[in-house]
């Protein structure tokens, strides 16, 4: 498996536990404002990579430290040993937090049906009709529905996330969202972060954040619909 990075410590990345980040390469979207475009682009010379060794050596040292392991990406449902990867997790004590686009929804029955996963985060990116043109790939909503309900009808803990940048995430986007993940234990609205993104020329000349009131705004819009939603 190739690690694309690893965050050796975190506080907010798995909810209540104290983890590490495994960044596992490639992604099949191509979203505009990703954070992470060397992962995404299957980091061919990303000066974070990490051996196999380097990463279960550290983890070996954390043991009754860390809480926790956040298997992230990219997208981490490509890497076809992503179930033996959180097996080993959790067998070396850790819990295992998954964050997932959604876009394959057989990968996610599997672990879910194997247990192998303990917190899943989803990203949902907008509303079905702007789905291709953010993610810049074609006739993946289908895949993302089941991916909510596979979630919804686990017992897994979870949330769902959306990243709210213009002109792909809109008001009526986040009300069609919330209404497509009623009931949901926790949805976070993220704000957008300009500073490193995969297509720049995307954001030229245009001004893609949100004000704090309009945040507010989309939490209201949200909250009757799901248990809890929370800005981030």
């Amino acid at each position: 498996m190739i690690f694309g990075g690893l965050q050796k410590h975190s506080l907010i990345d798995f909810p209540g536990k104290m983890s590490s980040v495994l960044f596992l390469c490639g992604c099949n979207f191509r979203c505009p404002y990703c954070h992470n475009p060397d992962l995404a682009r299957g980091c061919p010379s990303c000066k974070t990579r990490v051996s196999e060794e380097e990463v279960f050596a550290f983890l070996e040292q954390r043991r009754g430290l860390l809480d926790g392991v956040v298997v992230s990406g990219g997208e981490p449902t490509l890497a076809p040993d992503l179930p033996s990867l959180c097996a080993r997790l959790q067998n070396m004590g850790f819990s295992v937090k998954l964050d997932t686009n959604g876009s394959r929804p057989r990968a996610l029955h599997h672990l879910l049906e194997a247990g192998l996963v303990d917190y899943v985060a989803m990203d949902v990116k907008t509303d079905p009709l702007h789905y291709d043109l953010l993610t810049r790939e074609h006739g993946t909503f289908s895949q993302i529905l089941t991916s909510i309900q596979l979630i919804l009808d686990n017992s897994v803990d979870y949330e769902f996330r959306t990243t709210c940048v213009r002109p792909l995430v809109t008001e009526s986007a986040i009300a069609t969202i919330a209404r497509m993940i009623q009931g949901a234990r926790r949805y976070l609205l993220q704000r957008f972060r300009p500073e490193e993104v995969l297509d720049p020329a995307f954001f030229a000349d245009r001004d893609s954040s949100f004000t704090e009131d309009e945040f507010l705004h989309f939490q209201a819009l949200a909250q009757p619909w799901v248990q809890e939603c929370r800005l981030r």
